[in-house]
């Protein structure tokens, strides 16, 4: 049923001007989709504060409520078309009175971790693009369908949403940048193994994947968790900073679904603040991520870092570095080139690294794992505290040409776990001492000693002996089956 009012709201959108690709739909159905999920928190809340006999202070002025200007409804529970607005008055309200209303709740609120604070952001960042009233009174009226008052609803919600990311990521290389392949973050989570009570980060937040999927993990027995656990799951676990303003609204609206509340996401360039003003309150226990890479940053952003470079993930990493607490771990992914450049800032990094950290694993991954990115990756896996004396590797080879019909899955990824608890050795996975690795270069480039030796090549000249001999072959046979006829 959820899914096909997704896909509803899609064609609603197809249809409409302002619409122009996946990126817009899910910006549009992001916003609808937040008003329509606060519109149910407030109710769970009112019905809360009457069972123990207190009075609920609505967020929202009675005109701004979902009841009041999206779905009036008659007191049979039907859409009261006397009440509603559609066509151009429905977008002029929208445009005029409501986004305006909302993105004030920024000045208004208490602090940046609350709805407050959520609902001013998403409004002052976001804009309607739905040019016809009647399109938007169609979409609203879906939309209304969704139920988020349970826990299975907002689990099959966040499912589809998580769907609507994974298209907009096939959908063009902007939109892959805010998708990390979901069975590659629950390995990278697998390896960290984040616990409740530890501080989780991720300063390229994107669609928030990395911090959903372990909220997912860590309240998967949920009957076990104490109210105590739960509160601080929901409030003083999950961390993370987006620059993009649509990733940061898919990011919030994620998390959102995923049972989080009031995300603690800012939206802010991570890479504007200087890495030597971190202080100890500023460190996490767990950071994983997925930086932007290929990007390239200005003069005075490089300013920031110890090591000049205006590639963007280099900078993600010494940040990702003087941001984790000494004896706190991480799962980075990166491009591989990274492993081996040349130049005086890779050489450098790669150098810090080692030192300052025990670089414990690193993930190989085939080509295709990011649809739309033309790289090759591989994930850094290390503690900081203690210099690198071994590194375990682990070359993925799925033993297929990978793309979008043929994407990672979580049994890709079943052999790296169970080989990684115990870093065996075996045709794909091997073991580096540090003491081998040479000091001037510091190259770290994954050359498999295990691999199987491939057959060699034949000689243009056995090729085409053998065509000559299966052409005589083909010959004798045609000709014994012309004798039968």
């Amino acid at each position: 049923m959820f899914e096909q009012t997704f896909k509803n709201i899609d064609d609603v959108l197809y249809k409409d001007a302002g619409a122009d690709s996946e990126l817009d739909y899910i910006g549009q159905t992001s916003w609808l989709l937040f008003l329509r999920y606060l519109d149910d928190l407030e109710l769970d809340k009112k019905d809360e504060a009457e069972l123990k006999g207190k009075k609920y202070s609505f967020i929202l002025d009675e005109e701004y409520r979902w009841a009041n200007w999206a779905m009036p409804k008659t007191a049979d529970g039907k859409l009261d078309y006397q009440k509603a607005m559609t066509g151009p008055d429905l977008v002029q309200f929208v445009d005029s009175k409501l986004f305006p209303y909302l993105s004030k709740f920024k000045e208004k609120a208490d602090g940046p971790q609350t709805i407050e604070y959520k609902i001013g952001e998403i409004f002052t960042e976001l804009k309607n693009k739905i040019q016809s009233g009647y399109n938007l009174r169609e979409i609203i009226e879906l939309a209304d369908e969704l139920p988020f008052r349970s826990t299975k609803d907002k689990h099959e919600l966040s499912h589809l949403y998580e769907s609507k990311i994974k298209n907009m990521g096939n959908a063009g290389r902007n939109g892959g940048q805010y998708y990390t392949p979901r069975p590659l973050i629950r390995a990278i989570i697998d390896v960290v193994n984040p616990q409740i009570g530890e501080t989780i980060y991720d300063g390229a937040v994107g669609s928030a994947g990395f911090l959903c999927e372990s909220y997912a993990r860590m309240t998967k027995d949920r009957d076990s968790l104490t109210t105590t656990d739960l509160k601080t799951l929901q409030e003083k676990t999950f961390y993370g900073k987006e620059k993009k303003n649509l990733a940061f609204i898919i990011g919030i609206m994620n998390m959102i679904l995923h049972g989080i509340e009031a995300p603690n996401i800012i939206h802010t360039n991570t890479l504007t603040e200087n890495i030597r003003d971190i202080q100890e309150k500023d460190r996490y226990r767990v950071i994983m991520a997925n930086p932007p890479f290929g990007g390239k940053e200005r003069k005075e952003v490089q300013q920031n870092f110890d090591i000049k470079t205006g590639e963007t993930a280099f900078l993600f990493l010494q940040h990702f570095i003087k941001i984790l607490k000494a004896g706190g771990r991480a799962g980075i992914v990166i491009k591989n080139t990274f492993l081996s450049n040349t130049d005086n800032a890779s050489t450098s990094l790669r150098k810090h690294l080692l030192e300052t950290c025990s670089l414990h694993t690193i993930l190989d991954m085939p080509a295709g794992t990011f649809l739309g990115a033309g790289v090759k990756t591989v994930v850094l896996f290390f503690d900081k505290g203690k210099p690198t004396k071994q590194i375990w590797y682990y070359q993925l080879k799925p033993g297929r040409n990978m793309g979008k019909t043929n994407p990672l899955n979580d049994s890709d990824m079943a052999e790296f776990k169970k080989l990684r608890k115990s870093k065996a050795e075996s045709e794909k996975s091997w073991t580096v001492n540090i003491v081998d690795v040479n000091t001037k270069t510091y190259d770290l480039s994954v050359k498999n000693p295990n691999a199987p030796e491939e057959a060699p090549l034949r000689s243009p000249q056995e090729i085409l002996a053998e065509m000559e001999t299966l052409d005589g072959e083909t010959k004798d046979i045609l000709a014994s089956i012309k004798e039968l006829i």
